[in-house]
């Protein structure tokens, strides 16, 4: 485990990134209505091509979000001294710059929860002086309605995928034991790195990494710094859209999926002059469920990309690593050649 020093300011920017060569064919991010009946394929040609798309006619209600907004909000203007009492993260509370505990920066306070709406939010709810169980019902809601989501996502790509039972995915998230955990990200605004940003050093808001899960739901409000990785090593920036669901792809589904589905890489960019407050549902598998790609998706004499693990067995591994290490690499299969 690293020392806990205080970060120094070089460590909060990111190192250059490797240009797009052909800005003329920058590709656009898939954008994808859930009341249509052609999502399916749309679904999961976005799952092939990047890991990540839109979503809008979602079905969330607005008055979930908005509510949401306003209570993270609330929590994060709070004194650091109050704030700090929800913390530190264990893995779950209140975080401030420190990412994960293998040395990972960045300009970021977060709230950590656990997803299960019967958790008890006491120790963090303790910040709020004045009626804390409304702050646990507002993310019970949210939560509830995103999940419900990310569970129709998954069942519309087992339709496509001619996958029996279709809920071969979604089923993980909907068990008593799933593992999935919701965060509330405040990238606070920085004007003192702003000569920085003119002179085109980037702020690390949050590293470049994909996520372990099956699914990722994100939402932000209406500024941008999300940035995801394209298949020449260039970033592609996502513009804000406060309306829309944003989708990732886990490193569990691409997995299951034997490699069809890709785990994007992705990070986030802090800005100097505007607050971004980002909310994300991460929908994992109970901790005893071995993760392997489906027979089904097996065909022929195509082998098996992956060993197989529990998610317990590479959550562990995960949280061992720094955020932009290759996570699979250690569970993929040596091919002999």
């Amino acid at each position: 485990m690293v020392a806990l020093s205080k970060p120094s300011i070089e460590q909060f920017f990111m190192k250059p990134s490797k240009p797009n060569t052909n800005p003329l064919i920058f590709p656009t991010i898939p954008l994808i209505d859930l009341s249509k009946p052609e999502s399916k394929q749309h679904l999961v040609k976005a799952c092939q091509d990047f890991g990540f798309f839109k979503v809008v006619n979602h079905g969330v209600p607005t008055k979930f979000i908005k509510k949401l907004e306003s209570e993270a909000l609330k929590f994060f203007s709070s004194p650091l001294s109050t704030k700090e009492k929800a913390g530190p993260p264990d893995p779950f509370g209140y975080g401030n710059k420190r990412i994960g505990r293998n040395g990972d920066v960045g300009w970021v306070e977060y709230l950590l929860l656990n997803a299960k709406p019967e958790s008890d939010y006491q120790r963090y709810l303790s910040v709020f002086e004045e009626n804390p169980e409304i702050f646990q019902g507002v993310v019970n809601d949210y939560v509830t309605a995103v999940k419900k989501m990310a569970c129709e996502i998954l069942e519309l790509l087992a339709d496509e995928m001619k996958l029996q039972p279709r809920n071969v995915f979604s089923k993980l998230l909907m068990d008593e034991q799933s593992d999935s955990v919701f965060r509330v990200n405040h990238y606070p605004p920085c004007p003192e790195f702003q000569e920085n940003e003119r002179n085109g050093r980037k702020l690390v808001g949050f590293g470049e990494h994909t996520d372990p899960q099956i699914i990722s739901v994100l939402r932000s409000n209406n500024t941008s710094g999300l940035e995801i990785s394209l298949r020449d090593g260039s970033w592609m920036s996502v513009p804000a859209d406060s309306d829309s669901f944003f989708i990732n792809v886990g490193d569990s589904l691409q997995v299951m999926t034997n490699g069809r589905f890709k785990s994007v890489k992705h990070r986030v960019v802090a800005n100097s002059t505007k607050s971004r407050v980002s909310m994300i549902y991460f929908g994992g598998p109970p901790l005893s469920e071995k993760i392997a790609p489906l027979p089904s998706l097996i065909q022929g004499e195509e082998d098996s990309l992956y060993k197989e693990f529990t998610w317990f067995e590479y959550k562990k591994s995960a949280f061992n690593t720094r955020l932009a290490d290759n996570r699979l690499g250690l569970f993929e299969k040596i091919t002999a050649t």
